[in-house]
């Protein structure tokens, strides 16, 4: 079972971020400003041995694809910023490419949304997103280009599985993949395999999904959809028993109005996790996804969502089950993971003070359980 975890780069300093963030300004920022916010609020969440790293250190880089691989960990899938030929973030993933003791199999995600301020509650865009016409297409595919022909690149069936995180918003997206695709092929490659991750786009009635080799089931984004439209279900239900009891003894026709909001900020790790068990893939493209915690605070505050009750233990077991349904349900041998270091929304697997070492040790037992350690 190839387990690929999204791995965030924000993890060192670069000029934009410390004129729009202030001198500094990392991840860690927020990470380590954070607090609680309710009683039994696990927050600020520190690293095991303050090991408030900076990714441009390739000694970092190379504890970190180690650290993953002894665990299970298959591979990375690295966040990319482009913005019609600027580029944030980049030096992590280009140092990456340049040493091949970051030994570790990778893909890229391109994270595709404009950059706002939207952490500190405001709409301002301060680096807008243009996809362009065929010249940008093409400056864009030659920068990743390297990237594709690098042996530790993850390819499916020598197609470079490239991720797009919001396709629903880019208006030439299948003039792009088709250029894509050719370029591919005049690069000694039989095409591109393109996956996405966002529901949006999946919940698109007319969503034109031909191009795509998988649907990532980002996770807890796909749980958080099934509980609502799970309450939804069952309130309109219960809505429409209370509507026939009254109409019967009334002889009136009444209505519930209401704005339909159920799920509060605050969600048990359980439910999410049992929804992700009980959903049931839309076609053979779906790829499963699992989550080992969520709690995005450190950049909402009181505005974030947390999930409530994570423990390895829980962990280990439902990651156990699910990688038994990607082989029997989903007829799958790809898995994703939110994440490596998503510290500032409590998705990371690296040590911590509060669990140690605990969740990498659960994804071990979870493929050892299932007999699919992948080393």
């Amino acid at each position: 079972m190839r387990i690929i975890a999204f791995y965030l780069p924000q993890f060192h300093n670069i000029p934009e971020n410390d004129e729009w963030w202030g001198d500094g300004f990392t991840e860690w920022v927020n990470v380590k400003k954070a607090e609680p916010i309710f009683e039994g609020h696990e927050q600020p969440r520190v690293p095991l041995n303050n090991n408030y790293y900076n990714l441009l250190d390739d000694d970092v880089k190379i504890w970190q694809a180690e650290l993953a691989k002894k665990y299970g960990i298959y591979g990375f899938c690295y966040y990319h910023y482009w913005f019609s030929g600027k580029l944030l973030l980049e030096k992590p993933m280009e140092q990456m490419l340049a040493n091949k003791k970051v030994d570790i199999p990778f893909c890229v995600c391109w994270a595709n949304e404009p950059w706002t301020r939207a952490w500190v509650g405001e709409k301002k865009v301060l680096i807008g997103q243009d996809y362009g016409d065929k010249k940008e297409w093409r400056d864009h595919f030659e920068y990743l280009l390297p990237f594709f022909k690098d042996d530790r690149y993850i390819k499916e069936k020598n197609c470079p599985l490239f991720v797009i995180y919001r396709p629903e918003i880019i208006s030439c997206l299948k003039e792009m993949f088709e250029y894509w695709d050719q370029l591919a092929k005049e690069n000694g490659f039989d095409g591109m395999c393109y996956a996405y991750q966002n529901i949006d786009f999946d919940l698109l009635k007319n969503k034109d999904d031909s191009l795509f080799t998988y649907n990532i089931e980002f996770q807890p984004h796909y749980a958080f959809y099934d509980l609502n439209a799970n309450k939804h279900k069952k309130l309109r239900a219960m809505k429409r028993t209370v509507s026939q009891f009254l109409e019967k003894h009334t002889g009136k026709n009444i209505k519930f109005v209401g704005n339909g909001k159920l799920v509060s900020n605050f969600i048990q790790y359980d439910d999410a996790w049992n929804a992700i068990l009980q959903r049931t893939p839309t076609s053979d493209k779906n790829v499963p996804g699992a989550f080992v915690g969520w709690d995005n605070t450190p950049r909402h505050g009181k505005g974030g969502r947390v999930y409530i009750g994570d423990t390895p233990e829980k962990f280990e077991k439902y990651l156990t089950e699910l990688i038994k349904r990607a082989r029997s349900v989903y007829k799958k041998d790809l898995m994703f993971m939110y994440a490596w270091n998503e510290w500032a929304e409590g998705g990371y697997l690296e040590p911590d003070e509060r669990n140690g070492y605990k969740n990498l040790e659960a994804i071990k037992n979870a493929l050892e359980n299932t007999g699919e350690l992948p080393w």
